[in-house]
């Protein structure tokens, strides 16, 4: 039998960030380099998405990302070309890590949900791929 073909979907994971509990609350931190595995270069986060509404579509093509649920919950779905696969985010004490050359779409946004995206690039548009059918003949071509 032979074994599936690893892809860069494969790479795609849940990361628990440290939390410390005590009366006052809870606490959870995020260091570049150790529970994340890039140097963080942007910051930015997603609210007030209204009812419906669908954020992402897009792949970058040297970006790594970590997606964050800080409050609320929301649904990524994430897509290498080959396959599809989803997580569902309700907690700020785990994120999301996606390597580049991963479709991704976040949707299903609760009332009040707050996404908390941590990156590994300034903003560059040449680093998006917007297209569907342009990214899977990338994928085909081997992102060439």
């Amino acid at each position: 039998m032979l074994a599936e073909k690893s892809t860069v979907l494969d790479d795609c994971r849940i990361i628990d960030f440290p939390k410390v509990t005590d009366y006052r609350g809870n606490l959870s931190f995020i260091e570049e380099n150790h529970q994340i595995p890039f140097q963080i270069k942007r910051v930015y986060y997603l609210y007030d998405v209204p009812s419906g509404a669908t954020r992402g579509g897009h792949a970058h093509r040297a970006l790594h990302q970590m997606i964050i649920a800080l409050s609320g919950s929301f649904d990524v779905i994430i897509d290498d070309g080959l396959r599809k696969q989803s997580f569902f985010l309700n907690r700020p004490h785990y994120g999301l890590y996606i390597p580049p050359r991963v479709w991704r779409e976040l949707e299903n946004f609760s009332s009040n949900s707050v996404a908390l995206s941590l990156v590994s690039e300034v903003y560059d548009e040449t680093d998006y791929v917007r297209d569907y059918q342009a990214f899977k003949r990338l994928v085909l071509n081997g992102w060439q």
